[in-house]
Order: C-alpha cells, then sequence, then structure tokens
C-alpha cells in the first residue's frame, strides 16, 4: 500500500474539526492565528470556510458574538491558548450576558502538563476558568469524540436561552489521526437545536385576560424579540391589538421606528402611567430600571409601581426576578406570540382613545422639540447635529447596519437615529462595555454583505481601532464615525496640578482618519454637518472602508452620558 493510499485512508483532528463545523452548516470562522491553530486556519480556509482574522482575539470573539445574533446560528471564534485565551473570554462572558449564541474554540496545554503543574507553554486550566462566566464548557480530548464536542457546543450555545459556550482542544488532539470512514461516522449534524418551546393554555389565557382588563397596557420589545426572527407574528400582534410598545435599543426596527404605535419619543411617560406591560423577550434589570422606582412611576428606588406584568421569556426562572410578574409565559417568542395572535383573533378591543391619544400627544411635543434641535446648526458641530446627518442617512439607507458604542455617542444615536429593519443596530447590549464597535462591524459585513455604519464615541472606538485594518484587508463596506470631541465624556477636563493632561483627555484634534488611510481606506475629516453628509454618502456609494473623522464640540456631552448617578462622585464640600 503506498503513502498516498494510506493518507486517504486516514483523518486527523484538524480535518474533523472543519468537517463537523462544516456538517452543521457553519462557514465563517473568526480567529486570530497562532500555536496552536495556525495550520487549523489555514486547512479550514483552504475547505472552503470563511476564515476573517483578527488583531485581537476579543474583537474576533465579538464578531463571533455579533454574528450569532445576526444569523441565529453560533458565531465560532478560534483563539490560541492562555493569553489568547483570556483575550477572547470577555467577549465569551458578554455573549452569554446578552443571550448571543457563539462558541470560543481556544488551543490548550497539555493535561498532563498543566494537572501537574510542570510550566508548559502558556500553561492554564482554561477549562475551569471558563465555566463560571459561559453558559457549558466542554473539553475534547480524543479525535473520535470531536464530533460529539462540536454537537454538544452548538446544541448548549442556541437551545433555551442562547449564550456563550467554551470548547478547549488540546494541541495534541489536532495532529491526531484516525479511520477515515470512521472518522466520517463519528461526526453528528445536529437536528432541530433549539426546539419550539410552545407555551401552556392556560398561561395565555391568563395573559390576555389580563391585557383585555388593562386600561393603558404598554408592550416592551427587547433583543430577544428581535433575535427570535418572529418578525412578522410580533408586527401582526402590535397591530391586531391596538396596544402602544417601547422598543429596547436591539430591539429598534423590528417595527419601524415611525409606526404611529410606537412609544419611544413618550418613555418616561408611558413606564410611569402604563398599568399593565408585557415585556417580550425584555429582561426586568438596570436598563429598565430593574421594574421600580420612579421610572415606574413609584416613589423609593426599591418599590416597585402600580403595574402589574406580562413577561415572554423561554427561561422559567426569569419571572419574579426583581418584582412579581402577574402572568408569566414561558415559551420561545414566536410560539407565545402565534398563541397570542389566536387568542386575541375575535372579540378584542383596542386600548381606550384616552390613553393612546395621551401618548400622541407627548410624542408629537417631544418630537417637535427633537426636530427643533436637531435643525439648529452651530458653528463647531455638536452631537444632534452630527447625528441628525446620520439619521437621514439611516433613514435612505434601512437595510444597513447601525453599530453604535460610547457615552454620550451611545446615548444620542440611540434617541436620534430611528431604525427601519429588524436586527440592523448592534449596540453595547446588557452589559454597556466599550470595545465591541469594530468586531461587531466586521460581522455584519463578513456575513450579511450589507453597508455597515459604525457610530463610534472617540473613546470607544480606541478599544478596538487597530481592527480597521482587518476592515480593509478584507474590504468590508464599513464606513466608521469617530465623534471627535477630544477625550472621555467630553475633552474640557483639566488636570489642575497642569503637569500633565487629565486622565479624560486625548490628544487635541487627534487625526484617527489617518488610520484608515495607512492601511488603504478612505479617511477624511468632517468639521461641519455638510462635510459629514458628503463624506457617508461617498462611502456607501464606493462601498470602500472608510473612516469620517467627525469633529465635535469639546464642550458637548455629560459626565458618564445618562447614567451619570451610576458614577460615584466625591461629596460636596460645604462652605460657610
Amino acid at each position: 500500500m503506498t503513502t498516498d493510499t494510506q493518507d486517504r485512508e486516514t483523518t486527523d483532528g484538524f480535518h474533523l474539526v472543519i468537517d463537523a463545523l462544516k456538517l452543521n452548516d457553519i462557514d465563517t470562522i473568526f480567529a486570530l492565528p497562532g500555536i496552536p491553530i495556525t495550520d487549523f486556519l489555514r486547512m479550514a480556509q483552504a475547505d472552503g470556510l470563511k476564515v476573517i482574522s483578527f488583531r485581537h482575539e476579543q474583537h474576533a470573539g465579538n464578531a463571533a458574538a455579533a454574528a450569532g445574533f445576526i444569523t441565529g446560528k453560533p458565531g465560532i471564534c478560534f483563539t490560541v491558548s492562555a493569553p489568547g485565551f483570556l483575550n477572547g473570554l470577555t467577549a465569551l462572558a458578554n455573549a452569554t450576558t446578552n443571550c448571543f449564541p457563539m462558541i470560543l474554540i481556544s488551543g490548550s496545554s497539555e493535561r498532563e502538563v498543566v494537572d501537574l503543574q510542570q510550566g508548559d507553554y502558556e500553561e492554564m486550566d482554561q477549562l475551569a476558568i471558563a465555566k463560571p462566566l459561559c453558559k457549558a464548557a466542554f473539553r475534547v480530548l480524543h479525535a473520535e469524540d470531536i464530533g460529539v464536542g462540536i454537537a454538544r457546543a452548538i446544541r448548549a450555545a442556541v437551545s433555551g436561552r442562547p449564550g456563550g459556550v467554551y470548547l478547549d482542544l488540546p494541541a495534541k488532539l489536532f495532529a491526531q489521526s484516525m479511520d477515515k470512514e470512521a472518522g466520517r461516522k463519528s461526526l453528528i449534524k445536529v437536528v432541530d437545536p433549539a426546539p419550539k418551546q410552545l407555551p401552556a393554555p392556560d398561561a395565555i389565557k391568563r395573559a390576555v385576560d389580563l391585557l383585555k382588563g388593562a386600561k393603558k397596557p404598554l408592550i416592551i420589545l427587547g433583543k430577544g424579540a428581535a433575535y427570535a426572527q418572529a418578525d412578522a407574528e410580533i408586527k401582526s400582534f402590535v397591530e391586531k391589538s391596538g396596544i402602544p410598545y417601547l422598543p429596547m435599543s436591539m430591539a429598534k426596527g423590528l417595527l419601524p421606528d415611525n409606526h404611529n404605535q410606537s412609544a419611544s419619543a413618550a418613555r418616561s411617560y408611558v413606564l410611569a402611567e402604563a398599568d399593565v406591560v408585557m415585556l417580550v423577550g425584555a429582561r426586568l434589570n438596570w436598563l429598565l430600571s430593574h421594574g421600580k422606582g420612579k421610572t415606574w412611576g413609584a416613589g423609593a428606588s426599591k418599590e416597585a409601581g402600580k403595574q402589574q406584568f406580562i413577561q415572554i421569556d423561554i427561561s422559567p426562572t426569569e419571572a419574579d426576578s426583581n418584582v412579581a410578574i402577574a402572568a408569566p409565559l414561558v415559551g420561545d417568542v414566536g410560539s407565545c406570540i402565534s398563541a397570542l395572535n389566536q387568542a386575541i383573533a375575535s372579540g378584542w378591543s383596542k386600548p381606550p382613545s384616552d390613553w393612546t391619544g395621551a401618548i400622541a400627544e407627548r410624542k408629537d411635543k417631544n418630537l417637535t422639540k427633537m426636530q427643533e434641535t436637531l435643525s439648529k446648526n452651530p458653528p463647531v458641530m455638536n452631537f444632534h447635529s452630527a447625528l441628525n446627518v446620520i439619521r437621514n442617512t439611516v433613514k435612505d439607507n434601512p437595510k444597513a447596519y447601525l453599530v453604535n458604542e460610547g457615552a454620550n455617542a451611545l446615548d444620542f444615536t440611540r434617541s436620534i437615529v430611528d431604525m427601519y429593519e429588524p436586527r440592523r443596530r448592534l449596540d453595547v447590549g446588557t452589559w454597556g462595555i466599550m470595545g465591541i464597535g469594530m468586531g461587531f462591524a466586521v460581522a455584519a459585513a463578513a456575513v450579511t454583505g450589507e453597508q455597515v455604519i459604525a457610530v463610534e464615541g472617540d473613546s470607544a472606538f480606541g478599544f478596538s481601532g487597530m481592527e480597521v485594518e482587518t476592515i480593509c484587508r478584507y474590504n468590508l463596506p464599513v464606513c466608521v464615525v469617530v465623534m471627535n470631541n477630544n477625550g472621555i465624556y467630553k475633552g474640557t477636563d483639566v488636570n489642575p496640578r497642569g503637569d500633565a493632561m487629565a486622565p479624560t483627555q486625548f490628544v487635541k484634534n487627534a487625526r484617527y482618519d489617518m488610520m484608515m488611510q495607512a492601511f488603504g481606506g478612505v479617511g477624511v475629516v468632517a468639521k461641519n454637518p455638510e462635510e459629514l453628509d458628503r463624506a457617508l454618502k461617498e462611502a456607501i456609494a464606493s462601498r470602500k472602508p472608510t473612516l469620517i473623522n467627525a469633529m465635535i464640540d469639546e464642550s458637548a456631552g455629560t459626565e458618564s452620558g445618562r447614567i451619570t448617578s451610576l458614577n460615584p462622585a466625591a461629596a460636596k464640600k460645604k462652605t460657610a
């Protein structure tokens, strides 16, 4: 028997991992090459998988998480061992917190050396470290178990409440060989990894009865509703019921933000005044003040309001996590909303006109006030005048993905830029962490081919700015707009000692645009709305990697944005 014949009759760990991924319709890998995965990535690319290589593992992980949210399939991130694994771990934990399906796969040192702490190259018990920070964690030691390991990781990532999964592949696993046919048979095609979870009929009746008796009902759509891809069912329920709705930031676009039932422009009013609130894929966490306090019309911060809640969530343990849930609906969003649609098919009365009329009145007032602010053109651009341009650009290009992070850059964009299509807004999510920007932008462009507009605070951009090289290397249609006000929150802070710049200050008038130019992309400085509008139009028309350095009034913005109250400050000293 010749060597060529022998090679054809055996396979190895490298190819078993590749074949297992392809068998499960995974076509894209986000990664950073290095020991022990360099050859694996070469082989994966040669075998037809799309490999997007990053400059830092955290951003590759963020890209995988965003890909999971957009597609509903687990995004795959490969990293090297120890420090590389730790870099990816932040993205894994963030994916789990945000309920994004993602699998972090890291090479690791040999088990026998790690367990005896004998000092191997990048020695670390990665599985033990990952377990508390993700939904599930597995290790594969033998080539014949690769199929099971990949299958378990996929099912864990997307079933029930989605989340991050860690898969540990020690270095020597890749080179293990086995009979090719036996290897093929060892692989598993995961069948129905996220099966529908139907709500109980009595739970549906309880929820409908509560809605029927409501005088001031409200629907809150969370990013879980967007992830569910039950867009038609959700739209049908909202419009059939006539109930005003409030989208959380990543649910914007499930229905167009200019829909007449949207209550976004009257957010404070509807949260405080509603008597029955239906949460659809949304959690009563800090973003909704835990369902308590002044936000909900109550007195003390720990006091619940008068609202009764209906909560649709696939996890039964989510109910009552902060306040009592009068009507929990346990099931997947699509099945629950479909059942509700059937239940209100006949004999349904829409909410009282005094409730919807009061909302419309406040919306008109607030939108008029906002439009007056947006129409101003100050001598130096501020967030409003710059974002008015982006607002119009997104309106003209509704299928574009909007990536958004920062403090003020995030807060202002959320309230100013309307979305018209589902799952097109990607932002910092539940944790509110900075650094997701370029990873999310790369993912959106790589898996959809659509135009991406990334609106970045200058501080937030610094976390992942080097990935503009990745954007240029793959020639992705990404336009980054850096809101440059020379610092964190503002550029006007002063060090009273005068011996150095203040901690929140950056180099004045930094040329972020030249970073993009350095890698062959287009870099533009925009000092007024006209220049910003022209640069955005050119970027979208050309689909070239572009960075627009939008020069913003350095006094624009507030400390910590809209969550100033979470930033402890020194007590003010009393003066005589």
